[in-house]
């Protein structure tokens, strides 16, 4: 708490908003930026391999409990895997690796990579293996793509991830799983009758999974309620900046930037095209909604946090050189990244902040250079606590070791076509949308960089820059 006490007196303006905030409104920002020239340097190196997305695909990203409740999360997998295969029309047996990222496991499909590629016609001999790290999976999953095709152990890698919040497993509690375990061993009716006759009501108790930190027992909405306390952000400021994301994703879809989405035939049901979670809705509507976490006194509510979602992704990872000799013209080149970790009680949900000037100090870029920010969207209190960060010089010196803030991205480049609030937020899925969002968003746009960040449980985060690819 001693983090939220002097942040909250020291780190912040005396106005109750920044100027980065007062610019989050929602009719102020719909018009796409114009196209600007390509004047700036490659970030090639010399002697390492240039990696390039070639494609990437999603399946429509739907609110859990509808449409999909009925599936399997390598149900989702396989037919985000399926589709990255008809998009591409890339032989299966050319892909070298498959690694696909997960945070809630289903147990019958532990390895959801392997399951799901098997499903998707690859290879048996095509190796595949899961990951997890909360909402930055896929990154993780996409970064270890990267560092295999840079060392050259692979030429031609998937990477992807894959969020079932439809299904998600409910155990036993503690003492029924260990009386059933020692009923299992029993090897006699009257040492079964024994043990069964030990079990109490208490027993059947089932243990519920939440969203919450193991280290800390707390929720993530608490987490994001309390930070946006300690910057100041207020309940209007989150809902505007809601609201904004919502807007921008349906402008997005009615004109067809969300490429990446291949349409699902559920079975038994008809066919999805489309996330079905974004909602513009008014100011006055949203401000109706209570508390979700913090209650009386909150201002974390349904409309202002990313809900639970079902869906999957997947992006063909390449080197360039492989890429350009079976004739494929990349989308992107995927350049440095980093992974950043904070205390996951007081800065739970701050890894843009601290990933944000590493990874442009690594590849010798300027906040001004990045024409695209894709940063997700687990809470609009989040996105807002991470802005007034950046743009605190208290902070950056007392918390993060720098001489200067690190500055606020301009909101006209960011997140432009929705966000997590809005299109949805399946976990593992996350990431490679991002990235996919931000390298269409360059070849839409003219820009060349795109700088990718994302919060993750545990106080953990990641960046990345995405360099457009000649056109």
């Amino acid at each position: 708490m001693a983090f939220i006490l002097r942040q909250s007196t020291r780190c912040l303006p005396t106005t109750s908003r920044l100027a980065v905030v007062r610019s989050v409104s929602c009719s102020s920002h719909l018009q796409a930026p114009a196209v600007q020239a390509k004047t700036k340097k490659t970030l090639g190196k010399p002697g390492v391999k240039n990696v390039v997305v070639v494609e990437g695909v999603r399946t429509p990203f739907l609110l859990s409990g509808t449409t999909f409740s009925d599936l399997m999360p390598h149900d989702l997998a396989r037919t985000a895997l399926q589709g990255l295969l008809n998009r591409t029309n890339i032989p299966r047996e050319a892909v070298d690796y498959i690694v696909y990222g997960t945070v809630i496991q289903e147990v019958k499909t532990s390895n959801v990579a392997r399951e799901a590629a098997l499903g998707a016609g690859f290879s048996n001999k095509t190796p595949a293996h899961t990951v997890t790290m909360a909402c930055i999976s896929s990154n993780q999953a996409m970064t270890t793509g990267v560092g295999l095709i840079a060392s050259g152990q692979c030429d031609v890698v998937v990477a992807g991830g894959v969020e079932f919040m439809s299904d998600v497993p409910i155990r036993h509690s503690r003492k029924m799983r260990k009386a059933m375990l020692s009923l299992n061993k029993a090897k006699t009716i009257g040492q079964k009758l024994a043990l069964a006759s030990r079990i109490r009501p208490d027993y059947f108790a089932p243990e519920l999974p939440a969203v919450a930190e193991f280290s800390t027992s707390e929720t993530m909405g608490h987490s994001a309620d309390r930070l946006a306390a300690a910057f100041s952000v207020s309940r209007v400021e989150q809902d505007e900046y809601a609201l904004r994301s919502h807007t921008l994703a349906k402008k997005a879809q009615d004109a067809g930037y969300l490429s990446d989405i291949i349409p699902y035939k559920v079975p038994g049901k008809d066919t999805v095209e489309k996330d079905n979670g974004i909602r513009p809705t008014s100011m006055e509507q949203m401000g109706k909604l209570k508390p979700a976490f913090v209650k009386p006194y909150g201002t974390v509510t349904a409309a202002n946090s990313s809900f639970l979602t079902d869906g999957a992704s997947a992006v063909l990872l390449m080197s360039e050189e492989k890429a350009l000799a079976m004739g494929y013209k990349p989308k992107a080149y995927l350049r440095d990244f980093v992974y950043v970790s904070q205390d996951p009680k007081d800065q739970l949900l701050l890894g843009p902040t601290y990933g944000t000037p590493k990874v442009l100090e690594k590849a010798g870029l300027t906040l001004a250079d990045i024409d695209a920010f894709e940063f997700h969207e687990a809470f609009a209190g989040q996105i807002l606590a991470n802005m007034k960060a950046m743009e605190s010089e208290w902070f950056a010196q007392n918390y993060m070791g720098r001489k200067t803030k690190v500055g606020a991205p301009p909101m006209e480049k960011f997140n432009s076509w929705g966000g997590s609030l809005s299109l949805g937020h399946p976990f593992a899925a996350t990431g490679c949308r991002l990235v996919m969002a931000a390298a269409h968003r360059l070849r839409k746009e003219g820009g060349q960089y795109g700088l990718v960040a994302a919060c993750a449980a545990g106080g953990q985060g990641h960046a990345m820059i995405v360099e457009a690819y000649p056109q």
